[in-house]
C-alpha cells in the first residue's frame, strides 16, 4: 500500500511538472507575408488556427474553407495564421509577394498570412519547434506531415490539439472547439 501512495505521489509531482512547463505561443514574435513583425501576443483572448499552407497542393483548395471559417467566426475570437511553407515537394516555390497575390486573386483570403518559413527539417522554424516539440508545448510531439496540417491554440495560447492535413477546417470536431466558449 505504502508503495501505491508513494507512485501517487510521484505521480502527481511528474504530471504538475509538466503543467508547469507548458508553455505560450504568445511569446513568438513572427513576420507577416510584407516583412513586417508579427506579435503572436496580439492574438491574446483569441483561438488560433495555425496552417502550413501551400499553393500547389492538392490540399490547396482548403484555403475556401479556411477563408469561409475565419469570415464565420471572426468576431467570436477566432483567427486563423497560415504558414507558407515549400517543405513538401516543393509546393510553395513562390516569393511572399506571389503567394499573398495568389491567395488574394484565387480566394480571397483576408486572415492573416505570415512570410513562407519552413515548418520542418534543421532550419524549422522556431514556431514550429515549439509547435511539435512537447518538451516546449507542454501537450505533445508531433511532425508536420503534410501541407494544411492545422494546430489549434486556445485563448491563453496554449496548444490543444493538432489536426491532420486530410481533415477540412469546417470539420464537425474544429467546429465544435470555436464554439465551445473555453478551451
Amino acid at each position: 500500500m505504502r508503495f501505491i501512495i508513494i507512485m501517487l505521489l510521484v505521480f502527481s509531482y511528474a504530471n504538475s511538472q509538466m503543467l508547469s512547463m507548458k508553455n505560450s505561443i504568445h511569446s513568438f514574435t513572427v513576420e507577416d507575408i510584407d516583412g513586417n513583425k508579427f506579435s503572436m501576443s496580439s492574438l491574446k483572448g483569441k483561438k488560433i488556427m495555425i496552417v502550413n499552407t501551400a499553393s500547389k497542393c492538392g490540399l490547396t483548395p482548403q484555403y475556401k474553407k479556411l477563408e469561409a471559417l475565419y469570415k464565420q467566426f471572426r468576431e467570436k475570437n477566432f483567427v486563423i495564421v497560415g504558414f507558407p511553407s515549400n517543405n513538401f515537394m516543393w509546393q510553395e516555390p513562390g516569393s511572399n509577394n506571389e503567394i499573398k497575390e495568389f491567395c488574394k486573386k484565387n480566394y480571397g483570403v483576408s486572415f492573416p498570412i505570415m512570410s513562407k518559413i519552413n515548418v520542418k527539417g534543421r532550419n524549422k522554424h522556431p514556431l514550429y519547434d515549439f509547435l511539435t516539440k512537447k518538451s516546449k508545448n507542454g501537450v505533445t510531439d508531433s511532425s508536420v506531415s503534410w501541407n494544411f496540417q492545422k494546430y489549434l491554440i486556445d485563448e491563453d495560447g496554449f496548444l490543444v490539439e493538432v489536426i491532420s492535413p486530410r481533415t477540412q477546417p469546417d470539420d464537425i470536431r474544429i467546429l465544435q472547439w470555436i464554439n465551445n466558449p473555453k478551451s
